[in-house]
């Protein structure tokens, strides 16, 4: 038998509803969503809540646990005092639909607001090429699982309701971050889409969105910060303030921004790469090429480890499924060979 706990659950509809305590069961390596699944079973079967992996992966049972916007699934008991009361009610963000559930469709029309990725016309699906350092730049964005903690602890909506059709929130700055980090985006107006459209010049960067992520993204740090001062670069730097000054209104609106001067630099090769952007006499970076075949694809190489693998779970009279021609790989002998 676990030890007897006491918990506020919040009770009520969109019309109203109040605190009711009560004393639940807990028991050694329960996490909240364990105790409002024990509520649900044992004394209150009407108790509304919304759930899916209790995995922290799906970002369902996104609740405010004593005042903090978390998830009951990652929240362990052990966390609390013996002797302290859990209070658990609904995201204060979002409209109630009852007990702990909410209405996030506010998140999903800002979803559908947000212009998709643009693939060059050019390339067809299949045809993507991307470098390992351009995949790293943008995955710690992907890992986002929409719990929405990040867009209910934001002020900017939480404390003005009137603020909610200019603002899109941090979820969605890091989704036009992700796409303006992406070399294959072909929609070049991304940070200033954020700042015209998605409110990103609402955002004081309190950084409260990043305490609150389960996943631990840098949302402030990594997607806001950088998208910001790239609309600052365009807005306030020298040459696009004199640009702004010699050309025309109508060609400033028709491309956004004063062309900026390239910096020219040389390939290894010997061909010109052009850089945009002021370099300030630094060196210019040197693109660096994969090497490919004759039909542009990447060759298939196993990565060499210093020990020998387990055996196969399959047998060694299992044949390795891809081709061997072009396929370089080598493997340390065993000593038993």
């Amino acid at each position: 038998m676990g030890a007897k706990r006491r918990f506020k659950v919040w009770r009520g509809d969109e019309a109203g509803g109040d605190l009711k305590d009560y004393e639940v069961e807990v028991n050694e390596g329960e996490v909240v969503l364990d105790v409002i699944h024990r509520l649900q079973a044992t004394q209150t079967p009407d108790l509304a809540c919304r759930w899916n992996c209790k995995a922290g992966k799906c970002g369902s049972c996104s609740m405010e646990i004593n005042g903090t916007p978390r998830l009951g699934c990652m929240t362990r008991m052990s966390t609390f005092a013996e002797d302290e009361t859990v209070t658990v009610t609904p995201l204060r963000t979002f409209p109630v639909i009852r007990d702990l559930v909410t209405d996030v469709s506010f998140n999903y029309e800002k979803a559908r607001q947000t212009p998709a990725f643009a693939p060059p016309k050019d390339l067809a699906p299949g045809d993507y090429r991307m470098q390992q350092v351009d995949v790293e730049r943008s995955q710690e964005f992907r890992k986002c699982i929409e719990c929405f903690l990040c867009q209910n602890t934001c002020h900017v909506v939480r404390d003005h309701e009137e603020n909610k059709r200019a603002f899109a929130g941090p979820r969605y700055f890091i989704r036009a971050a992700e796409l303006d980090m992406h070399p294959l985006d072909a929609q070049e107006d991304r940070k200033e889409y954020a700042q015209a459209s998605m409110g990103m010049g609402y955002c004081n960067i309190t950084k409260c969105c990043t305490e609150v992520c389960p996943e631990h993204i840098k949302i402030t740090d990594n997607a806001i910060i950088p998208m910001k001062e790239r609309v600052v670069d365009r807005r306030y730097d020298p040459l696009v303030w004199l640009g702004r000054k010699i050309f025309r209104r109508d060609q400033l609106d028709e491309g956004g921004a004063a062309p900026v001067p390239a910096v020219v630099g040389t390939h290894a090769e010997g061909s010109e790469v052009e850089q945009q952007g002021v370099n300030w006499h630094r060196e210019v970076p040197r693109p660096q090429s994969a090497p490919v075949d004759g039909t542009g694809r990447l060759p298939i190489s196993e990565v060499t480890f210093d020990r020998p693998g387990g055996p196969s779970p399959f047998g060694d009279d299992v044949e390795f499924p891809l081709p061997t021609e072009g396929l370089n790989y080598a493997h340390p002998k065993r000593d038993d060979d």
